[in-house]
Parts: structure tokens; sequence; C-alpha cells
């Protein structure tokens, strides 16, 4: 029986692997968030790593508010960086392993054709280096880390860019949507079926990986969809340009992960974003 712990387990990919977990055979999954293990307390997550015989770490917690951790640098930092270090050296001391998630906010942005992990990651904000910071902090202090970057994150759970614009596609006549920002809509369900198969593949190959769906959308065309698939036709969808919509943090003109290299380590089928959007709001719709 493999023990494996997941930390974030309230968010949405936590949830997601919680959701997954009953066709995982041979694996004892300890689920934990903020109330059950502090991840930043050094002895809190070793104690959590014995008593609970770890052998994997999947690492879903983070500091995901991308906006707010430009004048939040600490704790962004403390979750981000120095939590992954520790528990890749909790594991690390029972010979086990950890899967860590991280993102596409690595890169500058700039490219023009799909990031590979060889690229030289290049952040533009804290979010970005204090992810980045944390994937190294991982792969110095456990050999047997896998680091999966992923973008545009979504999912039924917790609140995301679809449930965000099914809400205002209802509430209102028109909606004004970036659609200079390219990248790949992520269903965190395939997400969560990826890293289980990684997780209890019998070899493995450590090292950062990409995982997204497949294809390239702007967030303008992602709304459209959303709204398209939920028979929302009332609400007229305009394109912005990135200029038009200021944030806090950069956001990236381009993320398109390159994701041949998981598909040919681990044998990963990888959905179309379209199709898995579909599947995402059938859910949603019949929770309504």
């Amino acid at each position: 029986m493999k023990n494996i712990l997941v930390t974030g387990a309230n968010g949405q990919l936590g949830s997601a692997l919680r959701a997954a977990v009953a066709d995982c055979e041979d694996c004892n999954f300890v689920f934990t968030d903020i109330a059950e293990l502090d991840i930043t307390d050094v002895q809190a997550v070793g104690r959590a790593v014995e008593d609970n015989a770890v052998d994997l770490i999947i690492n879903c917690a983070a500091y995901t508010a991308v906006d707010r951790a430009e004048s939040d640098e600490l704790l962004a930092t403390r979750l981000n960086a120095e939590a992954p270090r520790l528990l890749a050296e909790a594991v690390a001391k029972r010979g086990g392993e950890i899967i860590h998630v991280s993102t596409d906010y690595v890169f500058s942005g700039e490219a023009h054709s799909p990031y590979t992990e060889d690229d030289e990651p290049c952040p533009q904000t804290v979010y970005g280096r204090t992810k980045l910071e944390g994937e190294r902090a991982v792969a110095a202090a456990n050999p047997k880390h896998i680091i999966v970057r992923t973008a545009w994150l979504y999912s039924p759970y917790g609140n995301n860019f679809v449930k965000t614009m099914l809400r205002l596609g209802r509430e209102r006549d028109s909606l004004g949507v970036v659609y200079d920002q390219v990248g790949t809509p992520t269903y965190a369900a395939d997400l969560a079926a990826a890293i289980l198969k990684i997780a209890v593949a019998p070899k493995k190959t450590y090292g950062v990986f990409h995982y997204s769906n497949e294809g390239v959308a702007s967030w303008y065309d992602f709304t459209k969809s959303i709204h398209r698939l939920a028979g929302i036709c009332s609400c007229r969808v305009s394109p912005l340009l990135t200029a038009d919509y200021p944030t806090p943090a950069h956001r990236p003109a381009y993320s398109v992960l390159h994701k041949g290299k998981i598909r040919e380590a681990y044998g990963i089928d990888i959905p179309y974003w379209e199709d898995s959007l579909g599947e995402c709001i059938q859910i949603l719709e019949a929770q309504k």
C-alpha cells in the first residue's frame, strides 16, 4: 500500500484529486489543507510525513492570488517557495517522492511558440518568481521530484474563470474580455487524472513536465465557448486589449505549454480544451 499525502486538498486541484482517487487501487490517501497541516511549519510537516509513513507527497497548495502577491511577497514566498522545500525535504528523509504543481507564470509570456521544459524561465511577477523559487527548492531538496507546470486552471470547485463568466453572462447584457493573452484552459479533473497516473507509475521519470489541455485560446475565445456551451445568448462579449484592463500583476501574453515530454514519459492522453470545458459546464449546470 502506497501512502500519499495531498496538500491544498480543498483547492481546485486538490478537490479534483479527492474526487478521482476512488479509481486508484493500492493507495492510501491523506488529504490535508490548512486546518490539518500548516505546510510552513517544519515540525508539523515532519510529523505528518512520519506519522502517516508517507511515500509520496502531491503538493497542490500555493499562494495563487496573482495580483495580491505583488503587495504580499512575504506570504507568497512562504507558501510558494519555503513550504515546498520543507515538504520535499521531509519526504526525502524517507526516500520518498514529491509531485509539485507549478505554473506557466515562471515564463515571461513573450514567446511565439509553445514553451518547453528546457526553455529558460523569466518570471515577471511576484507570483511567478516565488513559484520558480519553489521549483528550484524542491529539485534541490529531493532528487525524486516531479514538477508539473500548468495554466488557466478551472473546475466545478471554488472560484475560477469559468464560474465567473457564467455568472456575469447571466447578470449582464454585455461584457468585455481580453483577447491578446493566449494560452490553454486546463480542466482540473484532467490534470488530476494525469497526476494520479504519474503517482502510481511503476517506473518514474523525474524532472519538470508541462500539462494543460490541448489547443489554444484567448480569454475572449474561452468566454465565448463558456457562454455557447451553457446556452447563454443574452450577453454580448466584446474583445479588450490588455492595456484596456490594467492589473497590479503583469499577465503573460503567451503561455501555451508544450506537452510532448509528459505524453512520452507517462503515456498520458490529453483532451482538447473545449471538450473538457463542455464536461465541466454539464456538471455545473446539473448543480444549479
